[in-house]
């Protein structure tokens, strides 16, 4: 680690200080490409490396300018889809919705921006040292997945799920991925700079050497046994989605879709709320489903709403109906049981509304359907669905890696994530959904089944790869078998940690330059 950091001028680098903040934005939208459902992973390191280039030598408050202008690009750009749901279903104008879009952007803006001041207003000379910066990043990100309840969307990681850097997912993780992006984007603008030019090329040498020596390990293998599962995909419309008059052809639609499906099925799944009832009144429909798929030895795992009369508080839950041992004789479900699932991490605004007696006078988007819900137990044990064990994830939860880490048993055969993702209609929300789902996925070595309300609907291997999926706004059910391994990733162990582990010791390194001075 170097003190260095100099003002080396290039053809890349702007002397304008309003181009050069344009440029930064440039550099900031352009990464939009680089995630799904467009992933051209290379645009990663063009991207940021272009920024870095205006960024060397800049002072704290320029530096700040020049991530907050790259950081407003690089999410009005990659997250524009937000304002779908609260334009066509929040009851918005579009301006309006667009404000609120952009303010949210400006407010994710603040990271890299932060990020960026750091790596100038750390170094001695307090100009921009870029070898600070993968360290300062790393802080920066972890912030922004837990303020406000975090929101690690778009992470620099998940562009490269396709990438040869996805190999070290197993180890590091989609956080480490980051890190190494960072430093590899530090040694190619350093390069460009003419800036130690030995020493950053050896650590991009070395990167090229460490690639096909991590994927030489194996952390899990397959252990031959398979399990037949059924995803049902009901495609239906946001607007009807809480519609009373449309609650009971929902509900049968689903029963209807999956009578057929139980006798040659292990596990069939329904999405993210898909019986728009609470559970207590929707019993006649659980216990009617419960028998018909224990007595065909399969079971049913769904998503509704839970209302505890007790606590007068409401879950998102998914609950299992049907066998939930191989040798059970019949459906075990009933009403109060254990072998159900709590979401705990909700989406602000869409599950819950903090200053709720505020914002909700102010427009029907803070008045949305089912917003006033409460957060399950961060731990949980896992769900038992006809013998198979299966770590679950709620929608927006699969964005949060610790949280699945701290919920992944020895026993877990599965992960599995329900959502409905109608809120982002055609925009690549989903897609970029599905994308975090594929490194968890490769993360933690197990097979992943993704259940969606109107798509995208997939099974991932443990690799990280999509072995079968269902287009997008189609009513379909996806059948396959899905092949069980065992073992477990190292990240699985103690790959959450390896942020915490670096901000340490970049933490220790800065005192130890303070008192050497």
């Amino acid at each position: 680690m170097t003190e260095l950091s100099g003002r080396t001028f290039n053809i890349l680098s702007i002397e304008h200080p309003k181009l050069a903040l344009l440029f930064s934005f440039l550099s900031g939208a352009i990464l939009v490409f680089a995630f799904a459902p467009f992933s051209i992973w290379p645009i990663t390191f063009v991207a940021v490396t272009l920024w870095l280039i205006q960024l060397n030598g800049k002072s704290p408050s320029q530096a700040f300018k020049h991530g907050l202008s790259f950081g407003f690009g690089y999410f009005a750009a990659g997250i524009s889809w937000v304002h779908v749901s609260i334009e066509q279903f929040g009851g918005m104008p579009l301006i309006a919705s667009l404000l609120l879009m952009l303010l949210l952007c400006a407010y994710l803006a603040l990271y890299p921006a932060l990020a960026a001041w750091l790596s100038a207003k750390l170094s001695r000379d307090k100009q921009v040292n870029l070898y600070y910066l993968p360290f300062v990043w790393l802080f920066s990100e972890y912030l922004r997945s837990i303020m406000l309840t975090g929101f690690p969307w778009l992470s620099l990681g998940y562009s490269q799920i396709d990438s040869p850097l996805s190999t070290f997912a197993p180890v590091i993780g989609e956080v480490g991925i980051s890190f190494i992006i960072m430093i590899l984007a530090v040694a190619i603008a350093q390069i460009i700079n003419q800036r130690q030019q030995r020493i950053n090329s050896a650590i991009i040498v070395v990167s090229i050497i460490l690639i096909p020596l991590f994927s030489l390990f194996s952390f899990v293998e397959k252990t031959g046994e398979t399990t037949n599962v059924a995803l049902v995909q009901g495609n239906i419309k946001q607007e009807l989605r809480w519609d009373k008059e449309a609650e009971e052809n929902i509900i049968n639609g689903y029963i209807d879709s999956s009578k057929s499906l139980y006798k040659h099925n292990d596990l069939v799944i329904w999405p993210e709320a898909a019986i728009p009832r609470i559970e207590p009144l929707a019993q006649d429909y659980l216990t009617e489903i419960n028998i018909q798929a224990g007595e065909q030895n399969s079971s049913v795992i769904t998503g509704l709403i839970n209302y505890d009369p007790d606590s007068r508080k409401f879950f998102n839950r998914l609950v299992v109906l049907g066998k939930k041992q191989q040798d059970n004789l019949s459906g075990t479900y009933y009403y109060g049981n254990s072998n159900h699932y709590n979401k705990h991490h909700l989406l602000p605004i869409g599950e819950f509304v903090p200053f709720a007696d505020l914002l909700r006078p102010i427009a029907p988007f803070f008045n949305l359907p089912m917003s006033s819900f409460s957060r399950g137990d961060y731990v949980q044990p896992n769900l038992i669905a006809n013998g198979i064990n299966l770590a679950p994830l709620i929608c927006f939860e699969i964005a949060f890696p610790q949280q699945l880490a701290a919920n992944i048993r020895s026993h877990t055969d599965m992960i599995l994530t329900v959502s409905n993702d109608a809120w982002f209609g055609a925009s690549h929300g989903p897609d970029q959904h599905l994308e975090i789902a594929r490194m968890r996925a490769l993360e933690f070595g197990k097979p992943m089944l993704r259940a969606t309300n109107n798509g995208l609907t997939a099974v991932i291997d443990h690799q990280g790869l999509i072995t079968a999926d269902i287009p997008q706004f189609t009513e379909s059910v996806l059948q396959t078998q899905v092949e069980l391994v065992r073992g477990t990733t190292p990240f699985s162990i103690w790959g959450r940690y390896f942020d915490k582990l670096a901000m340490l010791l970049f933490f220790i390194y800065l005192v130890r330059v303070k008192f050497s001075a």
